[in-house]
């Protein structure tokens, strides 16, 4: 199954790189170069640094600088600038229908997908006087807005949702959702819809969306994740009860269309301690409240826990742990180095 979500697709009423080119034209050759190989509006797609436009000009990345600001300025101030009004107007307009405050990647994504259209759309945007940009820091993307007030919210919730969850938490997509719009009940209805909101919590870069589209804190294992271990993980979980290894091995393939050998999925289980062995090739989750160590060790640990028992309560107790016979239970049981049974039937520990 594959869980990538598709972006869906908007066509801009206009050609960009048409009006890139109008635009441009009202600068001097140098002018207009500078930015061609800054914004990859030329011939050549590539996008140029400061430092390697200044080598080839013979100056300093400063200069640069200073030439590209210019002209910026120059062609917002031009009267080819206000004749494309209407194109800025549109781009506004579909920014605010995508959420108001969108990651720069998929903004592009959405408008554009060959790479001369998206830099054309990367420089309106850059040049456009209704659109703001703020650039990624430890906490969020690259992201383009135009209402400051909205941004600032939107920021001061998605750290607060952060703040809010463990490294262990694995939130089902529409629960996420819903308390993130909770938290920012007052803000326009045109806003409050599922798929704007996921668009702001993709915001984050402390937030994350696992393969089967759960949310979490972006580094957890449960969610960025990495390895057949993390794979396996999501997999038993998911299956909600314990799995034989070469069960788990399969669902990975179908879940993930990730290639899992049984044998490796094995010897990875083996050494994951967030894995309990529970019979023969059989495993569930630590978490769902299953003792680690061989039928031995959960005895000992049940006694330690709630004193002295008798057999059948061991049984009992056992069997809801581990998927083995009981006279695997009471083979341990008679194993006088490590239990004891007293004269009221109580098994204590040796």
């Amino acid at each position: 199954m594959n869980t990538k979500a598709v972006k869906s697709k908007i066509k801009l009423s206009f050609q960009p790189r048409q009006v890139v080119k109008r635009l441009l034209a009202v600068l001097s050759p140098r002018g207009r170069d500078v930015l061609e190989s800054r914004y990859g509006l030329g011939k050549n797609e590539e996008t140029m640094t400061l430092e390697s436009i200044g080598k080839l000009y013979k100056i300093t990345r400063e200069r640069v600088r200073q030439i590209e600001n210019y002209s910026v300025a120059l062609i917002q101030k031009s009267d080819a600038y206000k004749k494309e009004k209407v194109a800025f107007d549109e781009m506004k307009i579909t920014l605010k229908s995508l959420g108001g405050i969108i990651a720069e990647d998929e903004l592009l994504d959405i408008l554009c997908s060959a790479p001369s259209i998206r830099n054309a759309v990367h420089f309106l945007l850059v040049i456009g006087e209704p659109f703001k940009l703020k650039k990624e820091d430890v906490d969020f993307h690259h992201r383009w807005y135009v209402d400051d007030e909205l941004m600032e919210r939107i920021e001061r919730s998605l750290k607060n949702l952060y703040e809010g969850l463990s490294d262990k938490d694995i939130i089902p997509e529409s629960e996420m959702i819903t308390s993130f719009l909770d938290s920012i009940k007052d803000i326009s209805e045109e806003y409050k819809s599922h798929e704007i909101a996921k668009r702001w919590l993709s915001l984050s870069k402390r937030l994350g969306r696992n393969p089967l589209g759960e949310w979490g804190v972006f580094t957890s294992p449960n969610i960025k994740v990495k390895g057949m271990r993390d794979f396996a993980y999501l997999a038993i979980r998911r299956h909600g009860s314990p799995m034989h290894f070469t069960e788990v091995a399969r669902t990975i393939q179908e879940l993930f269309d990730r290639e899992a050998h049984v044998a490796t999925c094995h010897n990875e289980l083996i050494k994951d301690a967030r894995f309990v062995l529970i019979g023969r090739g059989l495993y569930a989750l630590k978490e769902w409240g299953y003792s680690p160590g061989i039928v031995r060790d959960v005895i000992r640990e049940l006694i330690k826990k709630e004193g002295p028992l008798t057999k059948e309560e061991i049984l009992s107790k056992v069997l809801k742990e581990r998927y083995v016979k009981q006279n695997t239970v009471l083979v341990n049981l008679q194993n006088n180095s490590y239990f004891r049974r007293a004269k009221d039937g109580k098994y204590h520990v040796a």
